[in-house]
């Protein structure tokens, strides 16, 4: 069982359940952390916009399925998808912030 009693901060909490950054555990876990929060800003915006999954897709050159995929945080998405989803889909412009 994990010690928890000293945890003043979450990144400490983060380190504890997953390790120090650049371990194999942490990257995974930033990873997902990351796809999470691209998956309900898809979503967010889709839904503002008032349109389907079918739609943004036909409007983006993908299929419903892949949208499907990237909101539930399950799919690998390169980067000029994305841009296209958001840019072309959406009319959402996308910044990148690199830390």
């Amino acid at each position: 069982m994990k010690d928890y009693k000293n945890i003043t901060t979450f990144n400490q909490l983060i380190e504890v359940e997953h390790g120090k950054i650049g371990t194999e555990s942490r990257n995974s876990y930033e990873e997902k952390s990351q796809m999470f929060i691209i998956s309900e800003m898809l979503k967010e915006a889709r839904k503002e916009a008032k349109i389907t999954q079918e739609e943004l897709a036909e409007k983006t050159g993908t299929k419903k399925s892949y949208i499907s995929r990237i909101e539930n945080g399950r799919g690998n998405i390169q980067l000029s998808t994305l841009i296209r989803i958001f840019e072309i889909g959406l009319n959402k412009k996308i910044g990148l912030t690199f830390l």
